[in-house]
């Protein structure tokens, strides 16, 4: 009884919203901002090419053996 009691509100909670992201409607730029960030956040990890991304640092000189 628990598991169609769930799967009822859940059904009808996803029809609920959407049916009110049809009628939301978006200004272009928001999308653009939205991408934007989605493209930044989905390559975070990859930022290797950037000139600033793995700079060594001069201070820390990386010798096990002065440990």
């Amino acid at each position: 009884m628990r598991v169609w009691f769930a799967s009822f509100l859940l059904l009808f909670t996803l029809a609920q919203l959407f049916k009110w992201m049809k009628h939301l409607s978006l200004p272009l730029p928001v999308f653009i901002l939205a991408g934007l960030l989605l493209a930044i956040a989905s390559n975070y990890d990859k930022r290797s090419g950037w000139p600033f991304g793995n700079q060594i640092s001069e201070s820390k000189p990386n010798n096990p053996d002065n440990q």
